[in-house]
């Protein structure tokens, strides 16, 4: 792996050297854009409005509009002497509750890797996280862009998730949650039975990415000639209005892919709805 950041990791008055290297990497199918009639590659030119001329890579900058129209031009000097510390530094502000953080929040993920000469304090801090169960919070400047962040012990080493911002976060705004809802006591106890019927420990490399792979196979069946064969499309699931039926029918179907023995006692009557509780987002 290639580190892309160099610094330290800084809590209290404990500083550890550390490098940063991605943590992930994109496994995408890329294409590019060609020309149908000749598969010819289409290539975009980059031309300036006010001369009219095609501008090479070497004398391209960058430059930030005002609100007059004007343009403040900005120098790769301009954003290497930022005056930001997190541009070298990562300090830990605190050490929060891991789960207090919103998944929704956390963006790419980084792994940190320790001078040798800074092995001890890397791991007294990774073992001092995990026992604690707790997560460092800190910002960090990557390129060009300061961000918040997670460290989190992770194996025998130390992550660091970047986040967004708190006023990037979306909120769920949609009227059809403001509706009031009545679930009852048997919705509500025949959905935890689904959930325990199909509860399990987290296995992410139990799934494949189905897209990729059926990409690479029409790429590899058009590269040797074959025919490329369409999936029927799956039904649209219609609604149920009966959704104590629905959901122990979910339910059989679970356990019977478990190979267990199917013991849910069908539904003779109509729930009853006298014993309702109303459920409306808060």
């Amino acid at each position: 792996m290639r580190a892309i950041w160099k610094g330290a990791l800084a809590f209290g008055m404990v500083s550890i050297p550390v490098r940063l290297y991605s943590a992930t990497e994109d496994r995408d199918v890329s294409f590019h854009q060609v020309h149908e009639e000749d598969a010819g590659r289409v290539r975009y030119q980059r031309v300036c409005t006010v001369c009219g001329e095609e501008v090479p890579y070497a004398d391209l900058a960058k430059g930030f509009e005002l609100p007059s129209g004007e343009t403040v031009m900005l120098t790769e000097e301009d954003f290497a002497n930022l005056p930001l510390p997190t541009t070298k530094i990562v300090e830990l502000a605190a050490f929060v509750p891991s789960d207090q953080v919103d998944p929704l929040a956390l963006s790419r993920g980084y792994y940190l890797e320790p001078e040798p000469a800074s092995r001890k304090p890397y791991e007294l801090l990774r073992a001092a996280l995990e026992r604690t169960q707790r997560v460092g919070l800190a910002k960090i400047a990557l390129r060009s862009k300061e961000s918040l962040a997670v460290l989190r012990p992770r194996g025998g080493a130390l992550a660091l998730q970047t986040m967004v911002w708190p006023d990037e976060v979306r909120k769920a705004q949609f009227d059809v949650l403001d509706r009031e809802v009545s679930v009852s006591d048997a919705e509500l106890r025949m959905a935890d039975t689904l959930i325990e019927a199909m509860a399990s420990d987290f296995a992410p490399e139990a799934y494949q990415d189905g897209y990729r792979e059926a990409l690479l196979s029409v790429i590899e069946a058009k590269t040797t000639g074959r025919d490329v064969t369409a999936r029927p499309e799956p039904s649209e699931p219609t609604p149920s209005m009966d959704l104590i039926t629905a959901l122990q029918a979910s339910v059989e179907a679970a356990k019977a892919a478990r190979g267990e023995r199917v013991s849910v006692p069908k539904q003779r009557k109509p729930p009853d709805t006298s014993d309702k509780r109303t459920h409306r987002r808060r």
